[in-house]
């Protein structure tokens, strides 16, 4: 089955797409690496992400044919994440980072919780670093959490609030990236500008209140406010 072809964008720059969590389409075949699933194109990069159904995932998990990369934060990660996996945060891992020792021949899956933003500049740059069988979970870990599959961590039963981020940035930066971070815990979210400047962040943070300092980062500026101040209202540059 040959499904269409996303854009994503990566670090603090990218190519057009839809704000959220969702990414524009355009047109292209997946290369004989894909299996033929929907994928995704980082900008910056030449490589064809593909977007793994989490019914193909959880059985390469069961018959241990897959490794697991969670391109979180590191607060995130130590509260819950899938049986196994390494701390592997997008876009381009960390120091001593654990999928150095892989082989480029190894099947890996990348994951978040957006569900597919993170895990895309990871697996991209995963592929740009010669690994060759490297897929992003499609439905995000979130649902694999709803699932009941195998997780790990301090705070397997606690689900994060969820909060909603949305603001504008000048069109011109189409396809860049907006970042939310709370840097006390380094937790962290992105998601594309859209062409029109609009942007949309879906936060799913442990330990976070309405109160607490969130930072909200476009190329074009940065500001914290308490999060719920930002949730209630579009976050602009007049801000800062």
């Amino acid at each position: 089955m040959q499904r269409r072809t996303f854009l994503a964008a990566a670090g603090t720059a990218g190519a057009a797409a839809l704000a959220g969590c969702s990414n524009s389409s355009s047109s292209g075949t997946p290369d004989n690496n894909t299996n033929g699933y929907e994928t995704l194109t980082v900008d910056g990069s030449n490589a064809q992400v593909p977007l793994a159904p989490i019914e193909d995932v959880h059985q390469w998990f069961q018959d241990g044919s897959a490794k697991f990369a969670d391109a979180r934060g590191q607060r995130q990660y130590d509260a819950s994440h899938i049986e196994g996996a390494v701390l592997s945060p997008a876009p381009d891992g960390r120091a001593n980072d654990p999928t150095g020792a892989w082989d480029e021949s190894q099947r890996i899956v990348t994951y978040c919780g957006c569900p597919h933003h993170l895990s895309s500049m990871r697996a991209a740059s995963l592929i740009d670093s010669g690994y060759t069988e490297v897929f992003a979970l499609d439905e995000g870990f979130f649902e694999w959490r709803d699932r009941g599959y195998p997780l790990q961590g301090a705070e397997v039963d606690v689900e994060p609030p969820s909060y909603t981020v949305r603001g504008r940035t000048d069109a011109s930066l189409a396809g860049k990236n907006a970042w939310a971070r709370h840097e006390q815990s380094e937790q962290r979210e992105a998601g594309p500008i859209a062409d029109d400047g609009s942007f949309e962040l879906v936060l799913h943070f442990y330990d976070v209140t309405e109160s607490s300092p969130i930072v909200v980062e476009t190329p074009e500026y940065r500001i914290e406010r308490p999060l719920g101040e930002l949730a209630e209202t579009v976050v602009t540059d007049v801000e800062r």
